[in-house]
């Protein structure tokens, strides 16, 4: 059922019209990024480039909090979920870091036009 919650950004949906706003929705994802992951991003930031784990760990934060969404509106008898909006922290302190990944929206049900 979440497989086919239509996630957006904008406001509206092409092509379809909400008839019933739910609720909103949240989604909330933890990632620690290791020591050495840590050490070849500050080696990147001198040096200059792009610095492939640290993508991949936020390309997988992206891709994980994004399906908790899909379920959690799924859930509630959503099809859709519209206003999506991700924001990405550090946490870090005590030697250790943390990527926090929080995606908010509406979730609304819609149907085609």
């Amino acid at each position: 059922m979440s497989d086919s919650v239509i996630l957006t950004t904008s406001s509206q949906l092409e092509g379809y019209r909400v008839v019933e706003h739910l609720d909103i929705v949240s989604a909330e994802c933890v990632f620690g990024m290791n020591i050495l992951k840590d050490m070849f991003a500050g080696i990147r930031d001198i040096f200059g480039g792009r610095n492939k784990s640290s993508q991949n760990a936020l390309r997988d934060a992206r891709v994980s909090c994004l399906e908790e969404l899909r379920r959690e509106a799924g859930e509630m008898g959503a099809n859709a979920v519209i206003a999506v909006d991700l924001d990405y922290s550090e946490i870090s302190g005590g030697g250790k870091s943390m990527l926090f990944l929080v995606a908010t929206g509406t979730a609304v049900r819609v149907e085609k036009a």
